[in-house]
């Protein structure tokens, strides 16, 4: 991979973990458990690789439709993976951000967002975005209230400022694992001229091989970002915006 040009910002729709729990016959819980440990190789492999900002999908706004006990089971993962896991976010220069609407989100849950952020807030070496209770549809449609209630014109600059993840910029590859070949709500803004890569690895399998792959694949695009491909000059195909 040294050879590799690296995307700046890489957005994982992480999928499978129900699956691969089924699978081995285990609770799909047991799945999401395992979600967690391949997140934290992500992670850490990016940072490796110079992987400047990583945005997962982590649950989405339509995800409170699952069973009870499904979803009693993410918030409980979750506040205890963000006890467990932001020391060493924090060792390893990485800065969190929690991009999702909170208020539906329980005081608890909510106070430990707002901690990890706090925690990791020094951190440069790569931002991780953790994309909780969110949607892509949610995003749009909050930035554009959000500049209807300042009385600011809606264009692209203003919107763009306004959405949840203004403070990176767009992804330049997308990856979906699970071998589903949509982005179900994610990053619709964002997305619109990031590469598309789908891994038909279910996501507790995702490895750091996996996402050599996806970065090979990459490479392999030509990014023209609406010029003909006579405009973009020799070698600039994988260069990231």
């Amino acid at each position: 991979m040294k050879s590799a040009v690296i995307p700046h910002h890489i957005a994982i729709v992480m999928d499978g973990n129900g699956r691969w729990a089924k699978r081995r016959f285990l609770p799909r819980l047991a799945g999401h458990k395992q979600g967690v440990e391949s997140l934290r190789r992500c992670a850490k492999a990016c940072v490796e690789r110079g992987v400047k900002v990583l945005t997962v999908f982590a649950f989405s706004s339509e995800n409170w439709n699952r069973p009870t006990d499904e979803v009693d089971g993410l918030m409980q993962l979750l506040a205890g993976a963000l006890a467990k896991e932001v020391p060493s976010l924090a060792r390893d220069g990485i800065r969190l951000f929690f991009v999702g609407e909170r208020a539906s989100l329980s005081a608890k849950v909510q106070a430990g967002l707002v901690q990890a952020e706090e925690a990791t807030a020094s951190n440069d070496r790569m931002v991780l975005n953790v994309c909780f209770n969110y949607g892509g549809r949610w995003d749009i449609a909050q930035a554009a209230a959000r500049l209807q209630a300042a009385g600011s014109a809606i264009t692209e600059a203003s919107m763009a400022q306004a959405m949840a993840l203004s403070h990176v910029p767009d992804p330049d590859l997308l990856i979906r694992t699970g071998g589903e070949m949509r982005i179900s709500n994610f990053l619709l803004w964002q997305a619109a001229y990031s590469e598309l890569v789908f891994s038909d690895k279910w996501w507790p399998d995702f490895d750091e091989q996996a996402l050599d792959a996806s970065i090979a694949e990459f490479n392999q695009r030509e990014r023209r970002f609406g010029k003909t491909s006579e405009q973009v000059a020799p070698g600039a195909s994988s260069v990231t915006v």
